[in-house]
C-alpha cells in the first residue's frame, strides 16, 4: 500500500504485511473519492492497521473480513488491547472507521451485504416486503413499523421461532399500555395501527389470526380536538434572524428554512428537491414522489428563490449529485438527510429561547399565516397537499378574529 496519508511505519507495516492490505487499499480510495479529510483518513487507516494486527494474531475464527469479525474486535479486544505502540484505542473512531470500512467492501462486492439471521429479523423482512408490495407504504412508514413490530416480537419471542398463532389479546394490550404507557395518545395510535398492520400481513399468510385484529386497542381520536400549535409572524421573522447566514453552511439553512416556512414542506420534500424540480424561468417548484404519491407544482416566491439561489451560488460545494442540498463535509456528493433539516430548525428554536422543537410547527404556521391572509380553504388544502379538504379544517380554529365575528353571547351575559 502506498504511504500517502500514515505516517507510522507500525500501522502501515500491519496494512501491508497483514491480511487486509488489497482491501486497505481499496478503502482508501474510498475514502480519498469521497473527499475525507487528510487527517481523518489517517485516523481510519490507522484503525483498520490495528483490526489487522488483531485479525493476524486471534484464532481461526477471526480470519475471515466481515461483520461478526469487526463486532468481536470492538467488544473483546479493544476494551482490553495492549498492542504495541502506536496503536489508537478510541472507540469512537474505531466504530465509525470500520463501519465505513465494512460499508466499502461491500459496495466493492468484496462481502456480501449483512443480513441478520435470527427469527425476528428474517420476519420483519417478509413484513416489510408486505408493506412495500402490497400496501404501498412509503419508506418512513415502513421503517417506524419494523421498529415497533420488531420490539413487539422480540419481546414475545426472544430467539425463538415466531408462531403468530401463539400472541394472544393480552399481549397487544400488554405491549400497548404497559410497554409504552408513558406515551401519547397519537403515539399510541400509531402503535395500533402497526400492529393491525402486522396481524393483516399474517392473515394473508393463512394464519388464523383475524381475532387479534379485533383485540388491538382502539385509542379515542376526536378530530379538531386540539388547537395546533403555530408561530405568529414576529415570530416567524425572529426565527429567520436567529439563523446565521456568515456561518459554515449559514445559508443552506436559510434556504431550507424558507422552504419550510414559505411553502410549507415537510422535511421529506426539502430533502428530495432537485436542480430540476425547480424552473427559474416560470417561479415555479416541482415536488416529486411526495407524500400524496403525485407531483405537485407551487409557484416559488421571491424570497424562498432568493435564498436558494444564493446557496447555489456561493456556498453549494462542487458536486455531480443533482440534489439541490447536499452535504458540505465528507462524504461528499451526496444529498442532506431529514437529521439535518431538523437541526437547522431546533437550533434557531433553541436560539429563541423556545422550548418546542418540532418542524411541523412551520407547515401549521404557513397555513395559519395563509388564512389570516384571506386564502380559501381549499386553496390552503392544495398549497399543502392534502388530500381531503377537512385535513385543512383544523385551521380555522386558530383564525380568533373571524371566529369571534361568528361567536354567539353566552347565555346570561349581562349585555
Amino acid at each position: 500500500m502506498e504511504d500517502r496519508v500514515i505516517t507510522h511505519a507500525q500501522p502501515l507495516a500491519w496494512l501491508n504485511d497483514g491480511v487486509l492490505a488489497k482491501d486497505a487499499a481499496r478503502y482508501q480510495i474510498f475514502l480519498e473519492e469521497r473527499r475525507y479529510a487528510p487527517r481523518t483518513r489517517h485516523i481510519y487507516l490507522c484503525c483498520v492497521g490495528h483490526l489487522a494486527h488483531w485479525m493476524a494474531s486471534a484464532d481461526h475464527l477471526a480470519k475471515q473480513i466481515g461483520e461478526p469479525a469487526i463486532n468481536r474486535f470492538l467488544a473483546e479486544h479493544l476494551p482490553r488491547c495492549t498492542c504495541p505502540h502506536p496503536v489508537r484505542r478510541n472507540h469512537n473512531h474505531h466504530r465509525s472507521a470500520l463501519k465505513l470500512f465494512l460499508n466499502a467492501l461491500q459496495k466493492d462486492g468484496r462481502i456480501p451485504p449483512s443480513k441478520t439471521s435470527d427469527h425476528v429479523s428474517r420476519e420483519l423482512r417478509r413484513f416489510d416486503l408486505f408493506m412495500t408490495d402490497v400496501r404501498g407504504l412509503s419508506a418512513s412508514t415502513r421503517r417506524l413499523r419494523l421498529r415497533l413490530i420488531g420490539r413487539f416480537l422480540r419481546d414475545q419471542f426472544g430467539s425463538k421461532p415466531v408462531v403468530a398463532r401463539q400472541i394472544k389479546p393480552v399481549d397487544l394490550r400488554r405491549f400497548m399500555f404497559v410497554r409504552h404507557q408513558a406515551l401519547s395518545a397519537a403515539s399510541l395510535r400509531i402503535i395500533a395501527e402497526a400492529l393491525r398492520s402486522y396481524i393483516q400481513f399474517r392473515a394473508t399468510l393463512g394464519d388464523k389470526v383475524q381475532h387479534l385484529g379485533f383485540a388491538v386497542p382502539t385509542v379515542a381520536k376526536r378530530r379538531l380536538s386540539t388547537l395546533p400549535r403555530v408561530l405568529s409572524e414576529a415570530d416567524i421573522q425572529r426565527l429567520l434572524r436567529c439563523i446565521d447566514q456568515s456561518a459554515p453552511s449559514g445559508k443552506r439553512a436559510y434556504a431550507m428554512a424558507r422552504c419550510l416556512i414559505d411553502l410549507g414542506l415537510r422535511v421529506q420534500d426539502v430533502v428530495r428537491l432537485c436542480l430540476e424540480h425547480i424552473d427559474w424561468c416560470n417561479g415555479t417548484i416541482w415536488l416529486v414522489a411526495n407524500k400524496s404519491r403525485r407531483t405537485d407544482i407551487l409557484p416559488l416566491p421571491a424570497e424562498t428563490g432568493r435564498a436558494i439561489a444564493a446557496y447555489l451560488r456561493t456556498e453549494r460545494p462542487t458536486t455531480s449529485n443533482r440534489a439541490v442540498f447536499v452535504r458540505h463535509v465528507a462524504p461528499y456528493d451526496e444529498p442532506i438527510g431529514p437529521g439535518a433539516v431538523r437541526k437547522v430548525i431546533t437550533t434557531a428554536f433553541r436560539r429563541c429561547g423556545w422550548s418546542y422543537c418540532g418542524v411541523h410547527i412551520l407547515r401549521h404556521s404557513t397555513a395559519s399565516r395563509l388564512l389570516a391572509a384571506g386564502t380559501p380553504l381549499k386553496e390552503i388544502a392544495d398549497i399543502l397537499r392534502h388530500r381531503s379538504l377537512n385535513t385543512a379544517a383544523i385551521y380555522t380554529k386558530v383564525d380568533t378574529n373571524r371566529l369571534a365575528a361568528v361567536a354567539l353571547p353566552w347565555p346570561g351575559r349581562a349585555a
